[in-house]
């Protein structure tokens, strides 16, 4: 039985995809690629990943559309988005729709390698938690479960949204360095990882807007 990490790793330069697949598969990893999104989409309902590589630019479905595709499926699977932009909305976009982290072309594979470690070390480090139940005003937080619920509404949250809330809930009427929480959930403090944090940030606020009690305020200075 192939006990190994699985990745589903859309790219459509046939050379870059068969360059990654094969360090991938190198570095360990059960690597399939796809060269568009449509075969990636019904690979991934067919298959059971650990995390999804998506270029964003490609035939037939791009990198978007696959992303919301699988997060209306899953929740929980990891994204890394493979992008030639380097324009701040695409990639707030990529973080919108709920990736994981993206990677700008041309990239080291050593440094993709890395970051897939290190966002299935967080996914692994979260499984292996007991559970932990908060009540935040009126709602109750199953973090293992990635759930908010008030009354009979169930609310599943992203990953991001579930540990960003987490740190949230552990620091609870305290002020939180946005550093600190950039570093802990993102590992780094770049500007696009802050815009990212704030997309995610309005997420929760929504999520919590049935109980007008609770708040997540911005303090600048």
């Amino acid at each position: 039985m192939d006990d190994r990490m699985r990745i589903l790793l859309c790219e459509d330069d046939e050379n870059l995809g068969m360059l990654l697949r094969e360090y991938l598969q190198a570095k360990g990893f059960s690597t399939d690629l796809f060269a568009d999104g449509e075969a990636g989409y019904k690979a991934f309902l067919k298959g059971k990943y650990d995390i999804c590589v998506l270029d964003v630019m490609m035939p037939k479905k791009d990198g978007f559309t696959l992303a919301q595709e699988i997060r209306a499926v899953n929740s929980e699977v990891p994204i890394i988005f493979l992008t030639a932009k380097t324009i701040k909305e695409d990639i707030l976009e990529g973080f919108k729709i709920g990736a994981d982290d993206y990677i700008t072309k041309p990239f080291s594979m050593e440094e993709l390698v890395l970051r897939i470690e290190a966002i299935l070390r967080r996914v692994k480090g979260k499984k292996g938690k007991e559970v932990t139940m908060y009540k935040i005003g009126k709602f109750t937080f199953d973090t293992q479960k990635q759930v908010l619920i008030i009354g009979d509404k169930v609310t599943k949250l992203t990953t991001k949204e579930s540990e960003l809330l987490t740190l949230l809930c552990a620091h609870v009427n305290e002020i939180l360095e946005r550093n600190y929480a950039l570093k802990t959930i993102w590992i780094d403090d770049n500007y696009f990882n802050a815009r990212s944090m704030d997309v995610y940030i309005t997420k929760l606020r929504k999520h919590l807007k049935d109980d007008p009690s609770i708040e997540i305020i911005n303090i600048h200075g």
